[in-house]
């Protein structure tokens, strides 16, 4: 049974760091892309970053870029997302999601989400 399980939500306050890991089970998805979405409280899904199955082309939503790193081991068959100077808008439900391309993220496996709260 193929599975991503993220994890390292928390409550935080504004300007902290925090790391979410997305462990994959079931399969190597080491030649898939990756990816993280997040929804926050009464709003849709958005992207926030993603990477390509190597790890050498990454890219973020305007909203986090500066602040946010995307990277990936693959011997882990993990994706990890570094979040720093986070701000209340950050709050919200995450996702990892994986496809064997980027495109193809939002139809590819998904996670259960982990939550992270910023308090201001």
């Amino acid at each position: 049974q193929v599975q991503l399980v993220e994890s390292g939500g928390g409550l935080v306050q504004a300007g902290d760091s925090l790391k979410l890991s997305c462990a994959a089970s079931g399969r190597s998805f080491s030649n898939y892309a990756k990816g993280w979405f997040r929804q926050a409280p009464g709003k849709g899904r958005e992207f926030v970053a993603h990477i390509n199955w190597s790890g050498g082309r990454t890219s973020y939503a305007d909203s986090v870029k500066g602040r946010f790193t995307i990277s990936r081991d693959n011997a882990k068959n993990t994706v990890y997302l570094q979040m720093n100077s986070l701000k209340p808008e950050d709050t919200g439900v995450y996702y990892c999601a994986a496809a064997p391309s980027i495109n193809g993220l939002e139809a590819g496996y998904w996670g259960q989400g982990t939550q992270v709260t910023v308090s201001s």
